[in-house]
């Protein structure tokens, strides 16, 4: 078996626990000397630093959550001064100011040796040339996994996202053997590559899927096709970003690295579930220096695996992410809420206020979204005179919010379906594939 940091992969639970609570009891005290908006926290909830005796005192702390960091934008809630932020990276902010995340040297290094971690423990070596076809920039995706490969010492190819013929082009004349980019994206790849015939000769043997539900029957999709083992990832930006938890080749549940977080599921009352009952995962972070967070609710819905890992990694191991605890949907990779629709929709006068969220694969197996609206019966009373201009006019705007390409289906009114007087708002059909 090959480890990266096998003090930490295998430690004995004793041993793990001690550690946690010394790094739970650094953080703390880091939170609440440096950010205010703790220090206020933990004031109102009555907790004293110097009653911390165990990690049972983490269910006492206060919740953070991603209106926390909105509302404290852009670097109040950093635990250092900024000249100590060596890199930012943000959300979109499509439903509202942006979630920005700092980052201090300490917090690259740790990040990219959990990222070596994961790229180690799915049997990637520096013989491999991995192509990272993901977005650079301010997403986590592109840079937080690239400095994870080259840690590790395997040949990266930075290509990014788009121009799918020159994707499978660098594939082809770099013998590239891993691949990183989301799962629709893949069978896209997979899809074009059958359609040139150059499926025989490509040399991939693993491939590193996230950012976007996808499915058992998709993971086979991809393993049969394109002739690799698939692995599904799982990050956040408020956690780093990609590799907070990763497949082994067991590819039997996640593993969370431990000595970095502590991790929660907790059901609507806030209540620890027992393991193998689902609920939210909420994460504590154990050592980021810059935007270190307590009880940080991610929204997602997982279970706690019971037994431990074949592999012989004793690390907490989570199920695939379920669900959402929020009404959050992430298509290609972008974070879109329904709200963020309806508040498009209710601003424009040709149509009502009904409104559903189809989201589909589409031909190249993408992702889709189709927002069906009703005409309002006074539609053509205004400047917008036709069908074609009223969903043009519909499609630009909600572009505009949500970053994404949308097509609209103009409807009769009445059409949507309601129950108790409310519309069915979001079919997601693509994990019934």
């Amino acid at each position: 078996m090959v480890y990266w940091q096998q003090e930490y992969e295998t430690m004995n639970h004793t041993e793990l626990h001690e550690l946690q609570f010394k790094r739970l009891k650094q953080t703390v005290a880091n939170v609440y000397e440096n950010v205010p908006f703790y220090k206020k926290q933990f004031n109102e909830a009555n907790i004293k630093l110097e009653n911390i005796k165990s990690l049972d005192a983490i269910t006492k702390m206060p919740f953070t959550n991603k209106h926390h960091i909105r509302d404290n934008y852009p670097f109040n809630l950093f635990a250092v001064p900024k000249k100590k932020i060596v890199r930012i990276h943000s959300s979109s902010g499509t439903s509202g100011k942006p979630t920005v995340v700092g980052y201090t040297s300490t917090d690259i290094k740790n990040w990219s040796n959990i990222m070596a971690r994961n790229m180690a423990m799915i049997g990637l070596t520096e013989d491999d040339v991995f192509q990272n076809a993901v977005n650079y920039g301010l997403f986590t995706g592109g840079l937080g996994v690239h400095y994870g490969v080259e840690n590790l010492g395997a040949m990266v190819v930075p290509s990014g996202t788009g121009n799918t013929k020159k994707q499978l082009e660098m594939m082809l004349d770099y013998g590239v053997t891993a691949l990183h980019c989301t799962p629709s994206y893949a069978l896209y790849l997979a899809e074009t590559a059958q359609e040139m015939d150059i499926i025989d000769k490509l040399s991939l043997r693993i491939g590193c899927f996230g950012a976007e539900p996808w499915s058992s029957n998709t993971r086979k999709d991809l393993e049969n096709i394109l002739d690799l083992k698939a692995f599904d990832s799982y990050g956040l930006s408020e956690m780093y970003g990609p590799g907070v938890a990763f497949e082994c080749q067991e590819q039997d549940g996640l593993h969370i690295w431990d000595d970095h977080f502590l991790v929660e599921v907790l059901d609507e009352e806030g209540e620890q579930v027992a393991e193998g009952e689902k609920g939210e995962l909420v994460i504590t972070s154990l050592t980021k220096e810059a935007l270190p967070l307590i009880r940080y609710r991610t929204g997602d819905i997982t279970r706690l695996l019971e037994s431990e890992c074949a592999c012989g990694r004793t690390t907490t191991r989570l199920s695939r992410m379920l669900g959402r605890a929020d009404d959050m949907l992430i298509v290609r990779g972008i974070n879109v809420f329904p709200s963020q629709i309806e508040q498009v929709i209710v601003q424009i006068q040709e149509i009502t206020d009904q409104f559903q969220v189809i989201i589909d694969r589409g031909r190249h197996h993408l992702d889709e979204i189709l927002v069906r609206v009703e005409l309002d019966d006074d539609a053509f009373t205004g400047e917008l005179k036709d069908l074609a201009a009223v969903r043009k006019h519909v499609e630009n705007e909600l572009k505009t919010i949500l970053n994404i390409r949308t097509n609209v289906e103009l409807v009769e009114k009445g059409t949507i379906p309601r129950t108790g007087g409310k519309s069915q708002k979001v079919i997601d059909r693509r994990n019934a594939l």
